[in-house]
């Protein structure tokens, strides 16, 4: 998606539209470096200014972080993630909070309401997250945990809960990156086979208890980390 000269009226506007397509559409990714205002003011045909308050107000709204002798770098799709990300920063506890409010509720949900492609998809996600663990391959197991929540909601069929939890899919996959130790053996991997299980089985009360107990115990260890720090 080239961007293209602006018009002249409501440039500002203009302009945060089109990098807000930008982001969203995943061309530029989340944590990667944007071009340099230079480049933005030459392929955009504004000034210097024009692109600076595009960027400030994309900042404000969370998509965009501005890191000073750094450049500026994508922080999430969209704005409901940009808030989750930037009011909770490194409030892991916030976010599992969150997370346990809509991940419970769609358990529930999803183990009336899946189907069997439902289960396919999930079941696969598990088993590449188990490859990963066998390999040590971090980034592959929290890219595959990730995505099996995600399925899980999506799972529920309900379309505000999935868009609720898209919108915090960033912050997600970070608290799942924040509590992931690579140095315990395969084994010790945190299991959701009885999560899956429950929701193939359709038993909502035991997917939900599934999905909420893993996340106590993750909300456990993290107010003890605080206490531990003083906080």
């Amino acid at each position: 998606m080239p961007l293209v000269t602006a018009k002249r009226t409501g440039l500002v506007d203009q302009v945060i539209t089109q990098i807000r397509e930008l982001v969203s559409s995943g061309e530029w990714p989340v944590d990667e470096k944007i071009p340099a205002e230079a480049e933005l003011v030459a392929a955009l045909g504004v000034g210097r200014n024009t692109v600076r308050e595009a960027v400030r107000a994309l900042s404000h709204a969370g998509l965009l972080e501005v890191r000073q002798g750094d450049g500026t770098f994508v922080r999430a799709t969209n704005e409901i993630s940009g808030a989750v990300r930037k009011l909770c920063g490194t409030e892991l506890r916030q976010v599992l909070e969150v997370r346990r409010a809509l991940e419970v509720e769609g358990a529930r949900l999803a183990a009336r309401a899946r189907t069997e492609d439902d289960l396919r998809e999930m079941t696969a996600r598990l088993a590449a997250r188990e490859a990963a663990a066998q390999e040590r391959d971090s980034a592959a197991v929290i890219a595959n945990d990730a995505e099996f929540h995600r399925l899980l909601v999506a799972a529920s069929h309900n379309p505000v809960l999935i868009s609720l939890y898209d919108g915090i899919r960033e912050a997600v996959t970070s608290s799942v990156a924040t509590t992931f130790n690579p140095a315990l053996p395969p084994e010790q991997l945190l299991s959701h086979t009885a999560l899956l299980d429950a929701v193939r089985e359709q038993d909502p009360r035991r997917a939900a208890e599934e999905a909420s107990g893993f996340l106590d115990e993750l909300l456990a260890q993290t107010g003890s980390q605080d206490e531990a720090s003083g906080q």
